[in-house]
C-alpha cells in the first residue's frame, strides 16, 4: 500500500520559550507553539515487551494507517488514522477518522468519520485517514480532515448530551459521534489544491488558528493547478472565519505542503513560522500574515526534478521556534528516496531576505540526510532524525556533532525528550529507547509489532505511542 506524507503528531506537557508551566495541559502536536518535543515529565518506562505485556498498561486497534496523534488532553487521548477497523457501524469503507479514547483504559468514546474526496489519489490518497493532530483548547477540538476542512469539534462530543454548536441537525448525533461546532472548506472557499492529502497539524495562539492548506502540484507533478490559491491560513478560533491568508509561495510550489507552522519571539516580534513548499522558510506577522523574513533552506545552486532526483528539496518537518532561534531541515516525499539533507538553525530577529545572513549554523553536506522529522532541543543538546534511520545529537548553539545512532530503518516520526531519555520509533517498528546526552548510550530497543510512523507522548509517568495499527499505553514496572 502506497504510503503518503502525513504531519505525524504529538502532545506532551513542555517546558519552551513561552514559559509554559510544568503541569500545563498539552494541547497540540509538539506541545506548544513552539513545537519544541521535550518533556517535563518523569519517572517514565525504559522498557517494555508488546508480545509478553510487560509494562504495557493496556493497548487498544486503531485503524490500518495511523499518522495523526496521539494527542493527551484531560482525561482522553485523541488519535488520527482511517475506517480500516470500522469502530462505527454507521461509517463503512475509506473514510478519514478522528477518535477520542478514554485515557485510563483506551476505551472509545466517540469517533467523527469523513468521507474520501471524489477525485481520489491526488487530492485524498486512499487509506491515509486524517493525518493531521488537533488543537485542543478548552473544550475544543480544531484539525484539518483528509477533505482539506478546518474542523472544529466539541471534545465532549455527544456524551454529554447537548449539540454544543451552531450548527445543527446533525445527522450523526449519537453518544459514539463527534459533535460539530464549526466547518471550513478549504477548497469551496479557497480553491486549494491539496497534492495527495491535507495534513496540516493547526496550532492556536491568541485567538488564531494557523494551519498550510496543502495547497501542491497536479497528478502530472508538473503545474500548480491553483497558483492564486493561499498556502497559509489564520482563522478565528470562536467563529470559524478567515482572518487573513497568504499565497506564498505562489506558483513556485514544488510538489506538497504537508509541514505545520510554529510561533515564537525574537527581535522584539512575536512570529509564525512557516514551511513553504518551495524550499523557503517564511516568517510572518500573527495578525495580519504581512511578511517579517524569508530563508532559502537549499542551496543556491539546488535544482529541483522530478521524483527527487534532484538537489533541491521541499520543507516537510516543523520548525522549532527555541530561544530566538528557529531549527529546520529540508526533505521530500519519502517515496523520492534517500538524498543529501540540510539542517539549519536561523536567527529569527532580522527581516526581509535573510538566506545571506540569518544562518546561525548548518549541518549537512553528506553528513546528513533528506528528513521528514522535526528535531528536539533540551539541555543544550538538538536532537534530529533522518529518513535514512539515522539519529543525531548536536549542539544546539554550535552545530558540533556529538554522535549519531543508526536505527536501520527509515524514521518518519521525530525524536521525543523526557526523562533523560531519548525515544524514537521506525518503520520495522522498533522503537528505541536513547540516553540524552553528549555521549550515545543505547538503553533499550523493542518491537511493536508494525511500522510507527507517529511521535511518542507522555502523562503523569505513562508514555503513549500509536503504531501504524494499535495505540500503547506503557508505564514503568515499578509504577
Amino acid at each position: 500500500m502506497k504510503k503518503k506524507i502525513c504531519s505525524v503528531g504529538l502532545a506532551v506537557g513542555l517546558l519552551t520559550a513561552l514559559s509554559l508551566p510544568v503541569h500545563a495541559e498539552t494541547n497540540m502536536w509538539g506541545g506548544s507553539p513552539s513545537r519544541n518535543q521535550v518533556s517535563a515529565e518523569k519517572n517514565l518506562p525504559t522498557s517494555w515487551d508488546a508480545e509478553t505485556g510487560a509494562n504495557i498498561k493496556w493497548q487498544v486497534p486503531l485503524g490500518s494507517q495511523t499518522y495523526g496523534g496521539p494527542l493527551v488532553v484531560g482525561n482522553k487521548i485523541f488519535v488520527g488514522t482511517n475506517n480500516q477497523s470500522e469502530r462505527n457501524p454507521k461509517h463503512q469503507g475509506d473514510h478519514g477518522v478522528v477518535m477520542a479514547l478514554n485515557l485510563s483504559d483506551g476505551a472509545l468514546l466517540w469517533q467523527i468519520a469523513h468521507p474520501k474526496l471524489p477525485a481520489g489519489r491526488v487530492n485524498d490518497w486512499p487509506q491515509q485517514g486524517v493525518c493531521s493532530t488537533p488543537y485542543v483548547e478548552d473544550d475544543r477540538l480544531y484539525y484539518i480532515s483528509n477533505r482539506a476542512e478546518v474542523v472544529c469539534l466539541d471534545t465532549e462530543g455527544f456524551l454529554d448530551g447537548e449539540n454544543d454548536g451552531p450548527i445543527t441537525g446533525e445527522t450523526d448525533s449519537e453518544k459514539i459521534d463527534g459533535d460539530l461546532i464549526w466547518k471550513y472548506d478549504m477548497i469551496a472557499e479557497l480553491d486549494v489544491f491539496p497534492h495527495n492529502l491535507a495534513t496540516s497539524s493547526p496550532l492556536g495562539v491568541d485567538g488564531l488558528l494557523f494551519a498550510l492548506t496543502s495547497n501542491g502540484v497536479d497528478e502530472g507533478h508538473v503545474h500548480v493547478p491553483a497558483p492564486f490559491a493561499p498556502s497559509f491560513v489564520a482563522f478565528d478560533l470562536a467563529s470559524g472565519e478567515l482572518v487573513w491568508d497568504s499565497a506564498l509561495p505562489g506558483d513556485h510550489i514544488l510538489h506538497g505542503q504537508w509541514a505545520n507552522p510554529a510561533y515564537g519571539e525574537a527581535g522584539g516580534r512575536k512570529q509564525v513560522i512557516f514551511p513553504g513548499g518551495d524550499g523557503w522558510l517564511y516568517s510572518l506577522e500573527p495578525k495580519t500574515g504581512a511578511l517579517i523574513w524569508k530563508f532559502d533552506c537549499n542551496a543556491k545552486d539546488a535544482v529541483w526534478e522530478l521524483g527527487g532526483r534532484g538537489t533541491r528539496n521541499n520543507l516537510v518537518s516543523t520548525p522549532v521556534f527555541h530561544n530566538g532561534v528557529v531549527y529546520i531541515a529540508v526533505g521530500q516525499d519519502p517515496e523520492h528516496g534517500e538524498g543529501d539533507g540540510h539542517l539549519w538553525a536561523i536567527d529569527a530577529s532580522g527581516t526581509g531576505d535573510i538566506t545571506e545572513t540569518g544562518a546561525l549554523w548548518h549541518f549537512g553536506d553528506e553528513n546528513y540526510n533528506r528528513t521528514v522529522s522535526t528535531v528536539a532541543i533540551d539541555d543544550g543538546l538538538l536532537y534530529a532524525a533522518d529518513l535514512s534511520g539515522f539519529v543525531y545529537c548536536l549542539d544546539a548553539k554550535t552545530g558540533e556533532h556529538h554522535w549519531t545512532h543508526d536505527t536501520f530503518a527509515a524514521i518518519w516520526g521525530s525524536p521525543f525528550v523526557a526523562d533523560g531519555k531519548v525515544y524514537i520509533g521506525d518503520e520495522d517498528g522498533d522503537v528505541d529507547v536513547l540516553k540524552a546526552g553528549k555521549t550515545l548510550e543505547v538503553l533499550h530497543e523493542t518491537n511493536l509489532g508494525s511500522a510507527v510512523y507517529t511521535t511518542p507522548v507522555a502523562r503523569d509517568g505513562i508514555i503513549y505511542i500509536a503504531s501504524r495499527n494499535t495505540l500503547f499505553a506503557i508505564e514503568a514496572a515499578d509504577k
